[in-house]
């Protein structure tokens, strides 16, 4: 299949191409680019029923992350220098509000691709921007400072690896996500389709 990427860096050091496509069966696949060195790069798509993490059409199930008030054991409950604002309810709290809800994963201190902490600055500049159209939770990868305990909420969710955003409608059904890298461009037009839709 032909499909077009969307070459993305803004806000961000190294740029990336996002590539959005439909693969109707499992398998491994090669992305190829006009210009590039044969190679390509491959990839494999899973059958939705056998990925643990939450997928695109599905609820996203509630879980109690770190608040202000209630740390839950994580400390920090936010490692970014400043903790963020996005530690004022629980995930559950958020998923029983009716808005749609912005769940993002991820670890400013000690994220090993570099781009948790720009990710958050972003999310954080477009909670602004939104106000409460919706509600943005944010939940830590390490339960301790020197990142040695991974926190309860990356075992909920099953995942390995961060940062990763979940976009879901206001009846909790996830609708997109963001996996590894965003820049300021594709993370704002995320957080519009969810506050359009």
């Amino acid at each position: 299949a032909e499909v077009v990427g969307v070459l993305r860096n803004d806000g961000i050091t190294a740029a990336y191409w996002e590539v959005r496509a439909t693969l109707a069966a499992a398998g491994v696949y090669t992305l190829r680019f006009d210009g590039d060195n044969g190679s390509g790069a491959s990839f494999q798509v899973f059958d939705p029923a056998q990925v643990q993490s939450p997928v695109t059409g599905t609820a996203l199930a509630p879980f109690d992350t770190p608040t202000v008030d209630d740390h839950r054991g994580v400390e920090p409950y936010c490692s970014r220098t400043e903790p963020c604002p996005f530690h004022e309810m629980t995930l559950t709290a958020a998923l029983e509000s009716g808005k749609p809800v912005i769940y993002l994963v991820g670890t400013p201190a000690h994220c090993t691709t570099g781009t948790c902490g720009p990710g958050l600055d972003f999310l954080i500049a477009e909670g602004d921007r939104v106000g409460d159209a919706v509600v943005i939770v944010h939940a830590d990868v390490y339960a301790d400072d020197q990142a040695t305990l991974v926190a309860p909420a990356v075992t909920a969710l099953g995942v390995g690896y961060e940062p990763i955003i979940y976009f879901c409608s206001a009846d909790n059904t996830i609708v997109d996500r963001l996996d590894g890298v965003w820049d300021r461009g594709e993370l704002r037009e995320r957080v519009d389709r969810l506050t359009v839709s």
